[in-house]
């Protein structure tokens, strides 16, 4: 047979328990209320801002004349590609004689 300290113990337990349930639900109802609110807003764009749909279209509009290369870094500028040796890199130097 329990006696009452264990009872007052379990009553204390589940009441904890209950109110952390109860915290963890408030605290998933405001965190989904906060991003909703945040869903529903526009995007704020600047005044004079680039649109982004005119913009792809004029990337499109760009690329269209290039000739796709499977080589992003020279596209870039930043390494040579392979197509641009030069024909004076291409033959070795000869040693100057004394």
């Amino acid at each position: 047979m329990p006696n009452a300290h264990d009872i007052a113990q379990t009553k204390q337990r589940v009441k904890v328990g209950m109110i952390g349930l109860a915290a963890v639900i408030l605290l998933i109802g405001l965190a989904s209320a906060i991003f909703s609110a945040v869903r529903q807003d526009g995007a704020v764009t600047a005044v004079g801002a680039p649109k982004a749909d005119v913009v792809a279209n004029l990337i499109v509009a760009n690329d269209t004349g290039v000739a796709a290369t499977n080589e992003p870094l020279v596209d870039l500028g930043v390494s040579p590609g392979a197509t641009s040796v030069t024909a004076n890199s291409a033959t070795p130097a000869t040693p100057a004689v004394p």
